[in-house]
């Protein structure tokens, strides 16, 4: 039954990647190219090339590609996820300006037009009059294009007989079809410019094919700035590292002695085949330089085995704390071998708690088991860590996800520790990630148990942050008895 799940869950996925890569293409590149075209055949095969390189990078890992593949894979791959979101947004975006740009570019080319017919000193009646002779299939008659003039004196000629020659009777009237033409060609122009003018202004919008190409490269163009400049401002973010904060907690329980303990909170660093040794160290010396008491590593620490990425989380072997430093499994570590990455932190110097606790001057420290170890029969077991405990001592609980927050606060547990949340790490995705945790960051009090949520350190997937940006947080426990 999992299984068919699972199936359904990748189909629907695989088509609504389809459906918005049709969209971009269509907007990006079908609707501001030529057919045939050289930037149409390369955007086409961009649309082709782009999503297998994300597919790549999503599954590489899980099915044993070698490392250096999913290297090669990951940085377009993932980064071409973060383009595509904030590329569609910006795009659905533009669908609102689109039709409101077609109507300001129609009125502009009407007051053109209508300027264009001014200047031919024609007017409206005798086009009108014009188009309803040329369609009655009469000649229009001259003294309705000519001014008449004042009446003249009568003369000889005029008095000629009716057998006069045909020729002298009619000689006057000849310059008649010379004026006619100009007259209806200029009135015909007028109405043409008239008919025109009124179809732009009563039904204004983007028919016009240079008009519609026009405005789809402008806001397609708009659209790309907009979507690749917060893609790359969400990159720099990653790239730069994890700012400090710092929070203080007060807990009832804790002694006056214990006032002012720090933890440095750090959570999801994602070592993996994007951030490497280079991001492990720049994490390393962040917490150092905050000369915590004692430092709290939260779990999601890789994305890969230890024999890829084992150098690559040395620099943890450089923590400094008066009180040492202290790790649980995250959801990622049963992706890459949980066993034997708790034996690698071991090994660098810092202490597992798996399902475990410790007893610190001032309070109990305490640590679980992911959810995710459930599959392999090492889930979080709070009775172990936390059932035989002495309840008039202060706990603080480190868990991975914040879910688990209910059982915590059953067991008495005063402060618990998280992350896994990311806090959304791509705009709007703060939203989904409240569907699914609690708290997405920060401070929240449930009961008697308060429940602190990092942000993280790092990045899932695509090395991008908007709107969530990355921290290490020095939680500095306060004692309601100082």
């Amino acid at each position: 039954m999992a299984a068919v799940v699972f199936v359904l869950v990748a189909l629907v996925v695989l088509a609504l990647l389809a459906s918005v890569h049709r969209y971009v293409w269509r907007r990006f590149v079908g609707d501001t190219t030529a057919p045939g075209s050289t930037l149409r055949k390369v955007g086409t095969v961009a649309a082709f090339v782009l999503p297998l390189l994300s597919l790549g990078a999503m599954t590489s890992g899980r099915i044993g590609a070698p490392f250096w593949l999913q290297q090669v894979l990951a940085w377009p791959g993932f980064l071409w996820l973060a383009c595509l979101l904030y590329l569609t947004l910006a795009l659905l975006v533009g669908e609102a300006v689109r039709p409101l740009l077609g109507r300001v570019l129609a009125r502009r080319d009407a007051a053109a037009t209508a300027r264009t017919a001014a200047g031919t000193g024609a007017s409206v009646p005798a086009a009108e009059g014009a188009v309803a002779a040329k369609a009655s299939g009469t000649r229009p008659r001259t003294e309705e294009l000519v001014p008449a003039g004042p009446p003249r004196p009568a003369t000889p000629a005029d008095r000629t007989p009716a057998t006069a020659p045909p020729a002298e009777t009619e000689a006057e009237p000849e310059a008649e079809p010379e004026a006619e033409p100009e007259a209806v060609r200029d009135a015909e122009a007028a109405a043409q410019a008239e008919t025109e003018a009124k179809a732009a202004t009563t039904a204004p919008g983007i028919a016009h094919p240079s008009r519609r190409l026009f405005v789809s490269r402008v806001v397609g163009g708009a659209a790309a700035a907009a979507g690749l400049a917060t893609v790359g401002y969400g990159t720099h973010n990653v790239l730069s590292g994890p700012s400090v904060k710092r929070v203080t907690v007060p807990l009832a329980k804790l002694p006056r002695a214990a006032h002012g303990f720090r933890i440095a909170v750090v959570s999801d660093i994602h070592i993996g085949p994007i951030l490497g040794r280079a991001h492990t160290r720049c994490i390393v010396d962040t917490i150092n330089s905050t000369s915590p008491d004692l430092v709290a590593v939260v779990g999601d620490l890789v994305d890969g085995s230890v024999a890829d990425l084992g150098s690559a989380a040395e620099p943890l072997a450089g923590l400094r704390s008066r009180h040492g430093s202290f790790f649980v499994t995250g959801n990622h570590e049963y992706f890459s071998g949980a066993e034997q990455w708790v034996n690698h932190v071991r090994e660098l110097g810092l202490i597992p708690l798996e399902n475990a606790r410790v007893q610190l001057g001032g309070f109990d420290l305490a640590g679980v088991n992911d959810i995710a170890g459930e599959t392999e029969g090492q889930g979080p077991d709070f009775g172990r860590a936390l059932g035989d405990r002495d309840r008039s001592r202060a706990a603080v609980l480190l868990a991975h996800q914040p879910v688990v927050i209910h059982d915590a606060v059953e067991h008495g547990v005063d402060l618990q520790l998280s992350g896994h949340t990311h806090g959304g790490q791509l705009w709007p995705g703060n939203y989904l990630a409240e569907l699914a945790n609690p708290t997405v960051a920060g401070l929240e009090r449930y009961g008697d148990t308060q429940l602190f949520v990092s942000r993280g350190a790092g990045a899932w997937g695509p090395p991008v942050r908007v709107g969530a940006p990355a921290d290490i947080t020095v939680v500095e426990l306060a004692s309601r008895q100082a």
